[in-house]
């Protein structure tokens, strides 16, 4: 318990609270956006079960800090570029990342033609499936973060756990936000998108400072606030209705 008088524990604490709330906000967007395809009375459990399934992984790795420190070691390389185990995972994590977000856009878009056809909505399993997978590449890059800025265990512990109660609380005004507005579950599509390519670009050892892309989603969304006042103000309706997945038989 000697974190408890250290103030550079608590400073240490604050910044990677900051960090976990921020990697959970990414989180809820993505969870929203697989679980809105999901039977309703299934859509709301998911997304609890998601976050708190996102938490328990980075408890997990927690427990195995040694090895994920051993991943920023070397393992190849290409062309002059080296390679490690953890940017394996973070291109790995980026192609998934950018796949599974222009896919949702094309459906979105332009999936009119399956809405007669057999495929069936994914299950419940698929769904937080994918939700871990996603947030294993985000927990590595998160713990290896953690273990530079503190040494001390429980710091990092109580900031995952307090994160993911605060994403608990918050999950669901933002949850229904993105799914009431079109304009804003695109938007949260592209900021898929975008993080995929920040994963890919860091996979190939080129670091883009993380405060220029949440500076650039936040005023993005910003601006789309903007927008959505503008047109209640003029009492006007959504200008268009994305569609939607078939449902399980």
């Amino acid at each position: 318990m000697d974190w408890l008088s250290d103030p550079a524990a608590w400073t240490a604490l604050a910044a990677l609270l900051t960090l976990e709330v921020v990697l959970g906000v990414d989180n809820v967007i993505f969870i929203s956006i697989l679980a809105s395809k999901l039977p309703a009375e299934q859509q709301d459990r998911a997304r609890k079960v998601g976050l708190l399934a996102a938490g328990g992984s980075r408890l997990v790795l927690l427990l195995g800090v040694g090895w994920i420190v051993t991943l920023k070691k070397e393992l190849f390389e290409v062309f002059g570029v080296g390679f490690s185990g953890k940017e394996l995972i973070l291109l790995a994590g980026g192609l998934f990342l950018i796949a599974k977000a222009t896919k949702e856009i094309h459906h979105k878009l332009e999936g009119e033609a399956e809405h007669g056809s057999a495929r069936t909505a994914p299950t419940f399993g698929a769904v937080i499936g994918q939700v871990l997978v996603l947030d294993l590449v985000f927990s590595i890059d998160s713990v290896i973060t953690a273990v530079g800025m503190t040494t001390y265990v429980p710091v990092m512990v109580i900031a995952i756990v307090v994160a993911v109660i605060v994403m608990l609380a918050a999950s669901r005004p933002i949850y229904q936000f993105v799914n009431r507005h079109p304009s804003v579950k695109m938007l949260a599509l592209a900021f898929l998108l975008l993080i995929g390519m920040t994963l890919i670009a860091e996979g190939f050892g080129q670091k883009i400072p993380k405060g220029y892309i949440y500076a650039s989603m936040a005023f993005s969304v910003f601006v789309e606030l903007l927008n959505i006042g503008t047109r209640r103000r003029k009492n006007k309706s959504e200008p268009v209705h994305l569609y939607q997945r078939i449902k399980a038989d």
